[in-house]
């Protein structure tokens, strides 16, 4: 019997991770891979931005609806995500995962190919981690980056009368969740925006060089996500529904299910656009467009300058 047609139990800890390391190329910042105590990774800048994240099954993934080389790229893609949104630039990841006994050794592998394309996409490799024995499947992923001599993008310098302008899809992945949830596995293009996020990682180190006074990844909603800045840096905001962009697809998907899109675009979660904000009259880099603008403190979020009484996106333990 081949090693892929057992399961992790049958092939062994030091044997799969041998599986899932052996032949990989690393990029020239990882001075040391996988094979010891711990990696080296090169920090040019002598800082190192770092982030981490957990997707556990049944929560932030259902291998009935994502097959395994998706979770594995969304798991790398969420975390990276977090590093652009600090206006740096990712350097590497490293990777825990906590798995039955039971599971399919070809599953694993196909995870880690996923993760490996995803690092890749981004240009880094995956340079260490760990592999435990749990009750069900759960990723963990650390995220590096280096921030290129430039300061950090927090959520804390949004200032009234800033752009407030994003980058990246909004909405297609909430839309994708409404699809599966129905039982479909189509419009493949929606669907696979939530499987598999594409958040754009050059976009955070351009703002920041445009100049962007705060950023955040979009993982948790549009509204939710702006009320962090919004927060941190003790402004309101006001999105103009009139610059958002409603895809035809989405609007045809809404059609179907009887949704309104826009709600998607305003709510959803999950497509890690990037959110930032920028100095009045500031020419955006390519690929942001203007939303909305930073307003004064204690007006909370609003949109076209109402309040908005729903809720604004994910929240864990609600």
């Amino acid at each position: 019997m081949s090693p892929n047609d057992g399961t992790v139990a049958e092939t062994g800890e030091f044997a799969l991770i041998r599986a899932v390391t052996e032949g990989r190329r690393q990029p020239p910042g990882t001075l040391l891979g996988p094979g010891d105590d711990a990696a080296v990774v090169a920090a040019p800048d002598g800082r190192v931005v770092a982030s981490t994240d957990v997707l556990v099954q049944g929560v932030h993934f259902r291998l009935d609806w994502s097959p395994p080389e998706y979770v594995g790229r969304k798991a790398v893609a969420v975390n990276l995500a977090d590093i652009a949104a600090m206006g740096a630039t990712p350097t590497t990841v490293l990777v825990g995962l906590a798995c039955p006994p039971d599971t399919p050794h070809e599953l694993v592998t196909a995870l880690v190919d996923g993760m490996w394309a995803e690092a890749e996409r981004a240009g880094i490799g995956v340079s260490g981690g760990d592999m435990v024995r749990a009750d069900q499947l759960v990723i963990s992923v650390t995220a590096l980056g280096d921030l290129g001599d430039r300061e950090p993008v927090t959520r804390s310098g949004a200032r009234p009368g800033d752009l407030v302008a994003v980058c990246g899809k909004l909405g297609w992945a909430a839309a994708g969740l409404a699809v599966l949830g129905r039982g479909f596995r189509s419009p493949v293009g929606v669907v696979n925006a939530q499987r598999c996020p594409e958040p754009p990682y050059d976009a955070g180190p351009r703002a920041a060089l445009a100049g962007a006074t705060a950023m955040i990844d979009v993982s948790d909603g549009l509204l939710a996500d702006l009320a962090h800045i919004g927060e941190a840096s003790g402004v309101g905001i006001d999105v103009r529904t009139a610059d958002l962009d409603v895809p035809a697809r989405l609007t045809e998907v809404g059609a179907a299910l009887g949704a309104d899109p826009l709600d998607w675009v305003l709510t959803g979660g999950e497509d890690h656009a990037l959110a930032a904000t920028f100095p009045p009259f500031t020419e955006l880099p390519d690929g942001w467009r203007t939303i909305g603008v930073v307003t004064m403190a204690d007006s909370g979020i609003t949109v076209d300058g109402k309040p908005f009484t729903r809720e604004t996106g994910w929240t864990h333990w609600r």
